[in-house]
C-alpha cells in the first residue's frame, strides 16, 4: 500500500527527530530545554549546565535546529533556544499512534503528560 504524502513526512520527522537525539550530548541539551520551558536558555546558559565548551555545544544546536527540536531567536547579544514542544509531541504522538492496537494501555502518568 503507497504511503500518503503526509504519512511520509511525518515518517521523515520521526527519523530526523529521532537521528537528532541519537547522541548524548544532544539529548542532554534538549532535555535542558524542555525542563526550562517556554522561557528557554542562552547558549552560554547551556553550556554551562552541561559542562560543554561553546563551539561542542553550537554543533549540537545547529542539529537539534535542523531537525526541528529546537527554535533560536537572537536576544541582544546572545541566542534564544527554546525546545519545540510541538514537534516533540508529534513525535510522541506519531510512535505511540496506535499503540496496543487502540486499546487505552497507556500508564495515567504518560496519558497526563500534556506539553
Amino acid at each position: 500500500m503507497p504511503r500518503t504524502i503526509k504519512a511520509a513526512a511525518l515518517e521523515d520527522q520521526a527519523i530526523a527527530s529521532l537521528a537528532a537525539l541519537a547522541q548524548r550530548q544532544r539529548l542532554r541539551a534538549f532535555r535542558a530545554l524542555v525542563v526550562a520551558g517556554p522561557q528557554g536558555m542562552t547558549a552560554g546558559e547551556i553550556a554551562a549546565a552541561l559542562d560543554l565548551s561553546p563551539s561542542a555545544l553550537s554543533f549540537h544546536l545547529k542539529e537539534l535546529a535542523h531537525a526541528q527540536l529546537v527554535d533560536v531567536e537572537p536576544q541582544g547579544r546572545n541566542m534564544l533556544y527554546r525546545a519545540r514542544f510541538d514537534t516533540m509531541n508529534g513525535l510522541l504522538d506519531y510512535l505511540t499512534e496506535h499503540c496496543c492496537a487502540g486499546q487505552a494501555c497507556m500508564p495515567p502518568r504518560a496519558a497526563k503528560r500534556g506539553c
